[in-house]
């Protein structure tokens, strides 16, 4: 009986996908809201399919992702998110995603993506492959960001949403004064020097 584990903490959005699922022909249908549920509910259902948001509490997807990969767990994974494909879909490819879905997209290409990845195939969007059109300053902001880690992009987004460095160490299982370190790097990496100017360039490229 083919079975699924959706994980958004979105419980509308949870519902739709519960809808789609079912029409793709899943039985049996498991719900995770966070990040640190993932791979125990993985371990005791196995799961043939996991479709996952990236922005998560507890773990973010990125690193639900990398743990998945390294615990060598036998499901394919679907990323239905949010978050800006030209920042996030080549990191979750890397992380071993079999597809990557818009949530701005209509729910059809989720099926598809579904249909696809339970055939042995990937399903990713196609990228702008020529940076013609950016301007000197955009070229060179989405370089700087592309060159940061996954979790320095992930501080990086908190950081520009106004989160305070004590929440951040909190949701991310880090010490106060790794984010502090983090944060000091990212000042460096960004040439930004302050959180106004950092949010504005996360607004700039669409990361808030």
């Amino acid at each position: 009986m083919k079975s699924v584990l959706i994980v958004d903490d979105h419980p509308v959005i949870r519902g739709a996908l519960k809808i789609v699922l079912k029409q793709e022909g899943y039985k049996r249908i498991y719900e995770a809201a966070s990040g640190n549920e993932v791979l125990p509910m993985i371990r005791e259902h196995r799961p043939e399919l996991v479709v996952l948001d990236l922005n998560i509490p507890s773990l973010d997807g990125l690193d639900v992702l990398a743990r998945i990969k390294a615990g060598e767990v036998p499901c394919r994974i679907v990323v239905f998110t949010s978050q800006e494909p030209e920042f996030f879909q080549d990191r979750c490819m890397r992380a071993g995603a079999s597809a990557f879905v818009a949530k701005t997209n209509d729910l059809q290409h989720l099926h598809k993506a579904v249909h696809a990845v339970m055939s042995g195939y990937t399903y990713f969007t196609r990228l702008p492959s020529s940076s013609v059109s950016l301007s000197a300053l955009q070229r060179s902001e989405k370089q700087m960001i592309a060159n940061l880690s996954d979790r320095e992009l992930s501080i990086f987004q908190h950081l520009a949403r106004g989160v305070s460095n004590k929440a951040i160490a909190e949701i991310m299982h880090l010490s106060h004064k790794t984010v502090s370190t983090y944060k000091t790097r990212l000042t460096e990496k960004l040439n930004v020097d302050s959180p106004v100017h950092l949010r504005d360039l996360a607004r700039r490229n669409h990361l808030i």
